[in-house]
């Protein structure tokens, strides 16, 4: 939102869905019988209204479907914060009817928290708030329906909180969708590219990328380089990074310029090391890492098809480059025209879990 447009009446109507107003329907919320309720005890005394239902249990293998708005609008906003592994809960988006998902995601890695421990991040995509608040401030047009669930694949029960923030309005003719792609790779194969998304056919345009990357080797992992392949490229890209701590707006290794004995976390408005995790003396041998970039400023624009690798490089002796073989998940976010092309199959619980 450009601050100059604030005070601006654009025929907007403003709703929201929670747990207290499922539909998001007008002078519905806060309406749930106290018998009803997941907060029914501590309501006992005060009764209807006085926060009966605020959250949502969701069974092992269940699907909960969160939003279900008919007509055309756009979701600005989504906070929720979620119990248990969150790999274990997965989010999905639909648009327009489509039964294909155009977002398919584990809930932290969609909000940039893969390894399943807080990190705080401030940007303008994506904050994460103590204790464990997300929130998602990508933009979400939609002109007939749109669609949003969680799925618990794991073997408890799961609590969540949430608030899905939106207007219903007129979506002009150039608004694309919101897309979100999920993979994982544990271990990379000796000599071979990481993708974070391929398969992706019509226009768009690439708007951020999130990774979770495991280290197995000892020393600097961040040589290897990001390339975006695009409109017909096919051995060599368009679009070729230098390093991958160059691609998330860093540079040296992330190191601390003064000391060059640690890594240096930070988080800004478009990119970041939010997330560094080291080693203990027991049982977590490896470093992990939570980097974001986001191009909002600056959006890969692609007219027919985009691919996107990256390299997972370090170092061996003679000042040769060394092929990592690392644990590495990504989540790739970009906008495009309907229909989604089907995503990759989603790898199962036991291959999802942080290990």
């Amino acid at each position: 939102m450009n601050m100059n447009r604030l005070s601006a009446l654009e025929g907007k109507i403003s709703r929201s869905i929670s747990p207290e107003n499922l539909t998001g329907e007008k002078g519905k919320g806060g309406m749930c019988e106290l018998a009803d309720g997941t907060a029914r005890l501590a309501a006992r005394d005060l009764g209807r209204g006085w926060k009966v239902n605020p959250y949502i249990i969701i069974q092992p293998g269940e699907t909960f479907t969160i939003a279900d708005i008919e007509g055309s609008g756009i979701i600005n906003h989504i906070w929720l914060t979620p119990t248990g592994r969150w790999r274990n809960t997965i989010l999905r988006m639909y648009w327009d009817e489509q039964e294909q998902p155009s977002v398919e995601c584990p809930i932290g890695d969609f909000f940039a928290m893969g390894w399943n421990e807080y990190a705080q991040l401030s940007s303008l995509a994506v904050c994460v708030n103590p204790g464990s608040a997300f929130n998602c401030y990508w933009p979400m047009p939609f002109r007939k329906r749109a669609r949003m669930t969680l799925s618990n694949i794991s073997s408890e029960p799961v609590t969540m909180y949430y608030q899905i923030d939106y207007c219903l309005c007129e979506v002009a003719a150039d608004e694309a969708y919101f897309h979100a792609q999920f993979r994982r790779v544990n271990p990379l194969p000796y000599q071979e590219v990481y993708t974070i998304l391929d398969g992706i056919n019509g226009r768009g345009k690439y708007v951020g990328t999130y990774m979770a990357w495991g280290v197995h080797n000892k020393g600097w992992w961040g040589e290897g380089e990001i390339k975006f392949y695009m409109d017909g490229d096919r051995d060599f890209p368009t679009i070729c990074g230098t390093g991958t701590e160059d691609y998330f707006c860093g540079s040296y290794n992330f190191e601390d310029p003064k000391t060059r004995a640690n890594y240096v976390a930070f988080t800004t408005p478009y990119a970041g090391l939010h997330q560094v995790i080291a080693p203990d003396q027991l049982y977590n041998s490896q470093f992990r890492f939570g980097m974001y970039r986001w191009h909002i400023t600056d959006p890969i624009y692609f007219e027919k098809d985009l691919r996107v690798t990256i390299q997972a490089l370090g170092w061996r002796e003679g000042g040769r480059y060394l092929p990592l073989q690392d644990d590495i998940s990504s989540v790739a976010y970009w906008y495009q025209a309907l229909p989604t092309a089907p995503f990759p199959r989603l790898p199962d619980k036991d291959y999802l879990e942080v290990i």
